[in-house]
C-alpha cells in the first residue's frame, strides 16, 4: 500500500484515474502476440547448437537494442510490485495497475518469441541475461506516489521511442510490425500517467515540481542491471536508437516543459521555486551535452567513410 502521506492524494486523484482508465480502454486495441510472430521461419535447436550473428539477418545495434528491450520487459515482476507499492490496489489505481500489468507482459512475451523463431539473438546468453536480471530484481524505487508518476511518465515515453527506433532499424517486417504494435502501447501507457501527473499538478503544484525535479536529475531507464547494459547503451546511442539528445529533444522538452507547462506554474512554495530553477538549468545543460555529443557522434561517421 502507498505510505500514509500519498493516501490523501492518490484519494483525490482517483476520479482523473478512473476517466483516464476508462480513456485508455477505449483507446487500446485487442492484439495477440502469437498473430504477431513469424512462427514458419522457427525450427528446433538441436543439443549441439551454437548460434551464429549470420543467422540474425539484423544489424549490431538492432539486436542489441532488441536485447535490452526484451530484458526490460522480462523483469515485470518488480515493475508491478513497485508500481502497486506507490498508487495502490483497490478502487481505479488497482484496475490501472493490473491493466497495465497484463499489457506489459504481453510486450515481453511476443518479444521473446520473435527472438526465438528468428535466431535473432544467441538464445543461450538471452536466457542467462534473463535469469541474472531478474535475479538482481534492480529497478528504480521511487520513494513516493509523485515521484513515481513523474518516474513512470517519463520512462513509459522513453520506452516507447526505444522500441519504435529500434523497428526502424530491423528490416524485417515481422519485426517491425512487432516493434511498432509494442510501441503503441507504451505511448497509451505514457499518455495515462502523463495526464494523471498533470492532475496531480493542479492540486499539489510545488510538491509535484519537486517531484519532478528530483525524477529527472536521477533518471535512468529500467534496463540499469541488464549484463552489459553499458556497452549495449554505448551501442544504442552510437546508432541514434535512445542517447542524450533524444531524451531532452523528444522527453524532458515536450512533456516537462510543455505539457505540464513548468516554466510558467504559478503560486510555487519557496523551495519548489528553488527546484524549478535547478531544474530549467539541468534540462539546459542536458540539451547542450546531448547537441555535442550529435556532433562528436557525426564527425566519427564522416571520419569512418572517409
Amino acid at each position: 500500500m502507498p505510505v500514509d502521506s500519498d493516501q490523501r492524494l492518490l484519494a483525490e486523484l482517483e476520479p482523473s484515474v478512473e476517466r483516464l482508465y476508462e480513456r485508455h480502454l477505449r483507446q487500446t486495441k485487442e492484439w495477440h502476440p502469437h498473430a504477431l510472430v513469424p512462427w514458419s521461419r522457427g525450427e528446433d535447436f538441436p543439443a549441439d547448437y551454437e548460434w551464429d550473428p549470420e543467422e540474425a539477418g539484423l544489424s549490431a545495434e538492432a539486436r542489441s537494442a532488441l536485447f535490452v528491450n526484451v530484458l526490460t520487459e522480462d523483469n515485470l515482476p518488480y515493475y508491478f510490485r513497485d508500481v502497486e507499492r506507490m498508487f495502490g490496489r483497490d478502487g481505479a489505481w488497482g484496475h490501472w495497475v493490473r491493466r497495465w500489468t497484463a499489457e506489459e507482459g504481453r510486450h515481453g512475451q511476443v518479444i521473446h518469441d520473435y527472438l526465438a523463431v528468428t535466431r535473432s539473438v544467441d538464445p543461450v546468453d538471452l536466457e542467462r541475461a534473463r535469469m541474472a536480471q531478474v535475479q538482481c530484481g534492480r529497478v528504480p524505487e521511487p520513494p513516493n506516489a509523485l515521484e513515481g508518476l513523474a518516474y513512470v511518465a517519463l520512462q513509459e515515453l522513453a520506452t516507447r521511442i526505444s522500441h519504435f527506433n529500434t523497428g526502424r532499424h530491423i528490416d524485417d517486417p515481422a519485426g517491425k510490425a512487432i516493434m511498432r504494435r509494442v510501441s503503441f502501447d507504451e505511448n497509451l501507457h505514457f499518455l495515462f500517467y502523463r495526464d494523471a501527473m498533470a492532475a496531480a499538478l493542479k492540486m499539489e503544484p510545488s510538491q509535484a515540481v519537486v517531484a519532478i525535479a528530483n525524477q529527472v536529475k536521477s533518471f535512468a531507464m529500467p534496463g540499469v542491471g541488464i549484463t552489459d547494459f553499458d556497452a549495449h547503451a554505448r551501442t544504442i546511442a552510437e546508432a541514434g536508437i535512445y542517447d542524450l539528445a533524444i531524451h531532452h529533444d523528444q522527453i524532458l522538452q515536450p512533456v516537462v516543459m510543455r505539457d505540464w507547462n513548468l516554466p510558467s506554474l504559478a503560486g510555487l512554495s519557496g523551495v519548489a521555486e528553488a527546484a524549478r530553477e535547478r531544474l530549467m538549468k539541468l534540462i539546459d545543460r542536458i540539451g547542450r551535452v546531448g547537441r555535442l555529443m550529435l556532433e562528436r557522434r557525426s564527425e566519427r561517421r564522416s571520419r569512418r567513410e572517409d
